[in-house]
């Protein structure tokens, strides 16, 4: 990695957020430090332009990710470089079906003291750190998986009967296979309820192809710099939760959530034949909070009808349970969310 830039390289976050102006002015340092961000990690990372605006979009708001897709298609490659440009402790872990928990979040140990006697000390494990990557998570087992369930909501872990805090950011990046493939286990719906967000990594297009050819089959520099530090994403995440959801706008949000529950008065007619079990309240969390980050990088204070629009299907598609109706017949959890967008209307629509 490249030196860090000097620290007035790019513009301060931190400030008071009493004023309008100032508001706005921390707003456009925002969009400034997004877009440099954003090119850093176009200097490795080929395409996938959806993908890596949705990654930055949980980082902001505060959220851990999952990303699916088939071996090879640069998840890995994105989240350790979206960890190179970030000036934050980074820790890779390789899910496999022998990982322990122990191995996760640590253990205690007995060691001599001093004075020749016998103490237990705690070692902590790899996920105390702030940029967490589950590498190929649906390969370790459900026991080996829940170690992360406190991490993920209460940023703590707890061993033996010590709760140890874990320092934020604190941010888990998960990458899987399609748990058709050999060797995977379904993540339980507790742990996928945890992440802000789940993106389907798709395959690459033809000319994106050739320049991930030339890019890694030539000598070209993919060095990148590290760019933020702690306090300028703590202040980034602290600002976005200052951007305005007027309440025509935050019901639709609960309107969208409520109508994924098959036996709601919301419920629409794909939801009713097609889904066993809906989205939770962290699904409209998610939707606000990813709703108020896209605001901010299109130069907007408060949130639009759009920007939950564009957050509904990586925000919902893994808290949505579908029936063996829906699987007999091939209906997808993103086929039902599109559907849920086109029926739930807005108040402009009502």
């Amino acid at each position: 990695m490249r030196d860090a830039p000097p620290t007035d390289a790019l513009p301060s976050l931190s400030s008071s957020l009493d004023d309008v102006t100032e508001v706005r002015r921390l707003c456009e340092a925002f969009r400034e430090v997004y877009a440099r961000l954003r090119d850093e990690i176009g200097r490795v990372i080929v395409g996938q332009d959806e993908i890596v605006e949705d990654v930055l979009v949980s980082l902001f708001a505060g959220g851990h990710v999952l990303l699916e897709g088939v071996p090879g298609l640069g998840k890995t490659l994105l989240v350790r470089t979206l960890a190179s440009t970030l000036q934050l402790p980074f820790r890779r872990i390789q899910f496999t079906p022998d990982l322990m928990p122990a191995d996760i979040v640590g253990t205690n140990i007995v060691v001599e003291d001093g004075a020749g006697g016998r103490v237990m000390t705690f070692r902590p494990g790899p996920i105390f750190c702030s940029i967490l990557l589950a590498d190929e998570i649906n390969r370790a087992t459900p026991k080996s998986q829940s170690a992360l369930l406190e991490a993920m909501q209460e940023c703590s872990v707890t061993v033996g009967s010590t709760t140890h805090t874990l320092d934020r950011p604190f941010l888990v990046l998960a990458t899987q296979n399609p748990i058709e493939q050999e060797g995977t286990y379904t993540l339980p719906e507790a742990q996928l309820d945890r992440f802000l967000l789940k993106l389907t990594v798709p395959y690459t297009t033809r000319s994106e192809l050739a320049e991930v050819l030339k890019r890694t089959t030539a000598k070209v520099d993919q060095t990148v710099r590290g760019l933020l530090d702690r306090e300028r994403i703590l202040a980034a995440q602290r600002l976005v939760r200052r951007i305005v959801a007027a309440p025509h706008v935050q019901d639709y949000a609960v309107r969208l959530v409520l109508a994924t529950h098959h036996d709601g008065e919301l419920a629409t007619r794909m939801v009713k034949r097609y889904v066993s079990c809906g989205a939770s309240p962290r699904g409209a969390q998610a939707l606000i909070l990813t709703a108020k980050v896209r605001a901010m990088i299109d130069g907007r204070y408060a949130i639009a009808y759009r920007d939950l629009r564009k957050s509904a299907l990586p925000a919902l598609r893994h808290r949505i349970i579908r029936n063996f109706e829906a699987e007999a017949e091939g209906v997808t959890t993103d086929d039902i969310i599109e559907s849920i967008v086109t029926e739930v209307p807005t108040d402009m629509d009502a």
